[in-house]
């Protein structure tokens, strides 16, 4: 069996994730990659792919190469939000990535909180409409922290069993 853990990563939190990921990943050939350098995925057996929520979406670069996976791959989504763990807009991502990979099988998700910049913060506090989110984000100050490293790695153990059993 062999892993490949593909990610985007906008300001090194999601790189952080990915990396925790791979740590994760046991008892199977595995590699990671950048996105952009993840051109061949057919010897993978199962490819998590890592983006943070934009807008409560996936990034261009990253839908782009969810697209881009041949059929009948056994996918994992993992990704990194200002939101709190669990909140909707990290769902609806999640949900956007899940009908990109229509082709695939996704084996599941995961989320944890990355630090935004302060400039979109700032920039967001000033429209009423997106206030709220740009309180709740600040909480993500710190993050991902260790304690999300150790629930990454987990659930990367866990994918690769769901992998094997599916």
């Amino acid at each position: 069996m062999k892993a490949l853990v593909a990610y985007y990563s906008a300001t090194g939190n999601t790189e952080k994730l990915a990396r925790a990921i791979y740590e994760g990943i046991e008892q199977v050939e595995k590699e990671i990659l950048d996105i952009k350098d993840a051109k061949d995925v057919e010897d993978a057996d199962v490819v998590f792919c890592g983006f943070p929520v934009q807008s409560h979406s996936v990034p261009g670069k990253a839908e782009a190469f969810i697209k881009s996976i041949p059929e009948g791959k056994k996918l994992a989504f993992f990704a990194t939000h200002g939101s709190l763990r669990g909140g909707q807009l990290a769902i609806e991502a999640f949900y956007y990535a899940t009908s990109l990979a229509s082709r695939g099988t996704v084996l599941g998700t995961f989320g944890c909180r990355g630090k935004v910049k302060s400039s979109i913060i700032d920039a967001l506090m000033k429209k009423a409409e997106h206030r709220s989110w740009a309180i709740e984000s600040q909480g993500a100050m710190g993050h991902p922290n260790e304690s999300d490293f150790e629930d990454a790695r987990a659930w990367a153990k866990a994918m690769i069993a769901k992998g094997r059993a599916s």
